[in-house]
């Protein structure tokens, strides 16, 4: 059985004063296998971050299901972990505080919050820092330490929302090769979002490209690049075929996003 189903799922807003609703996804379908990790892709206002929302409970599908290990989402929990591109911190805790701060709202041992938080706080490598405040680090750290609250509450699933879009490339790339190596070691499900052709194939097993809104599933493209993955893959021809690929599926539904028509047309 799957991990996570995507069954059907449909989103529409209703129109603001009177106007029209917007239809944002269409019924949607996606398998994701224990384990896995997919990366979803799309132009912008394809919807990709609502049905994230949705998986995350955060938001409803007009129709269709989520189901989790087959039981079905009604709602927020603790079996899925989110990170969004906002580091989401709280800035009156500590590091080591942030981290722990679901452990303790499960009403775990003093004692075993602190051991689960040093695990996560040195598995992102900010070990020296648990007594910082979050405004004393830098933006790759913050999102370091919202990665290690998500993973510290050992969730059946990591959903992130973009999350290395406020970084800067260099430090964006360092947090890809984070990120992957946790992945490798400790194979938690991921769905994770991005708009960037680049990291989706560096980090996913599956991408799964979504067209214009109203959003839809266009392709599901395996990535078969062997683990461990180095930066050094995104210069081989395998990497560059799959890159040549996914910018035509993404060019065409921006052009569609901008109104323009494909060359020829």
């Amino acid at each position: 059985m799957s991990k996570l189903v995507i069954d059907g799922v449909g989103r529409t807003f209703p129109g603001v004063h009177g106007g029209a609703p917007t239809l944002a996804l269409t019924p949607v379908s996606l398998a994701v296998a224990d384990n896995d990790f997919i990366t979803i892709l799309g132009p912008s206002g394809c919807g990709k971050s609502t049905l994230l929302r949705i998986v995350a409970g955060l938001d409803r599908p007009t129709e269709g299901r989520v189901l989790l290990d087959g039981a079905e989402v009604s709602g927020p929990g603790a079996d899925r972990g989110m990170v969004f591109q906002s580091y989401t911190l709280f800035p009156w805790l500590t590091i080591e505080e942030n981290v722990r701060f679901g452990l303790r709202e499960k009403g775990l041992p003093v004692a075993e919050q602190a051991s689960i938080a040093r695990h996560w706080i040195r598995k992102v490598g900010l070990e020296g820092f648990e007594r910082h405040y979050p405004k004393m680090l830098s933006g790759g750290m913050q999102q370091r330490t919202a990665i290690a609250r998500a993973l510290a509450n050992a969730p059946k699933i990591l959903l992130l929302d973009e999350p290395f879009g406020a970084l800067d490339h260099q430090t964006r790339g360092l947090m890809q090769e984070l990120l992957l190596a946790i992945w490798e070691s400790e194979k938690t499900t991921v769905l994770f979002v991005t708009h960037d052709i680049e990291e989706a194939i560096f980090m996913a097993s599956r991408v799964v490209v979504m067209s214009a809104r109203p959003g839809r599933i266009k392709a599901d493209v395996a990535v078969p690049i062997a683990h461990p993955r180095l930066y050094t893959v995104k210069t081989t021809p395998a990497f560059s075929s799959l890159k040549a690929r996914l910018t035509e599926e993404i060019r065409a539904e921006a052009l569609k996003v901008e109104g323009a028509a494909l060359p020829g047309d």
